[in-house]
């Protein structure tokens, strides 16, 4: 039913030591450059939305770098979501202050999850995303779904299964839920269509996928598979594979019948 909305285009950010990086599955992280000055040139290029990660401040026990959110939040003006270390209802106020929209919790979020709810009752639902950290294994009682959750930068892995994971986030308050599939991240090699389907046919919030976009094809393909939104980075970037334009690749999810934002 989603996919009568707009397909959401979105750039991630993994900042770490103030340098926006690319990973493949959650190692080995690249430098790509200056966040301020990569947002500038992607909001200019027609990004819909940006997410910031501060991807080391859950494991470090510290919130994010306002002074990074802030560079960022200066240089575009779409909807920004900021996550890393969030754990009270004065992080996301700070968070909001330095100029997101949304607030996204991932780990503190299953350590805590009346965090999800706090947050919603303070903001409300529309502020609140859940991101999660997913890896493939295997179908069992444990894992109804074949997949767990995983935190602190996929370091630490946690008996949850994705999909009851998704569906008590919604009920807690969440307001949209980013799937980062660990197994697909920065591979190129399409995003997890299986989980990002099963997410989105268990609850009734807006889904974003990410992790594998290598073409456009798998871009289109996961908007097809319930997808509200698809995180990017390497088509932006051009670390891995060819880069391509925003533009171009609007241009080319229209060509098959997709809704995107002009």
């Amino acid at each position: 039913m989603w996919i009568l909305l707009s397909s959401r285009l979105i750039a991630c950010f993994d900042i770490k030591d103030r340098r926006v990086t690319k990973a493949l599955k959650f190692e080995n992280n690249v430098d790509i450059g200056d966040p301020a000055e990569l947002a500038g040139r992607l909001y200019e290029d027609g990004v819909d939305e940006f997410v910031f990660y501060d991807i080391l401040a859950s494991a470090e026990r510290r919130g994010p770098d306002l002074e990074t959110v802030k560079r960022v939040a200066s240089a575009i003006y779409v909807p920004f979501t900021v996550g890393g270390g969030i754990r009270s209802v004065q992080d996301m106020h700070a968070m909001l202050a330095a100029g997101a929209e949304k607030v996204s919790i991932d780990s503190m979020a299953v350590r805590s999850p009346s965090l999800i709810e706090l947050g919603a009752k303070e903001f409300g639902t529309q502020c609140i995303v859940l991101s999660m950290q997913v890896i493939f294994q295997g179908i069992s009682p444990t894992f109804p779904s074949g997949y767990e959750i995983a935190i602190d930068g996929a370091r630490v892995f946690t008996g949850i299964d994705a999909v009851e994971w998704a569906k008590r986030a919604e009920s807690l308050g969440a307001g949209e839920i980013v799937v980062n599939s660990i197994d697909n991240d920065g591979t190129g090699e399409g995003y997890d269509i299986n989980i990002t389907a099963k997410i989105t046919q268990a609850v009734r919030l807006p889904v974003i996928a990410s992790g594998g976009a290598g073409k456009g094809s798998h871009v289109a393909e996961v908007f097809c598979a319930g997808a509200t939104g698809a995180i990017i980075s390497s088509l932006l970037y051009g670390t891995r594979y060819p880069r391509i334009s925003v533009g171009e690749l609007k241009s080319y999810l229209a060509s098959r019948g997709l809704n995107v934002r002009i």
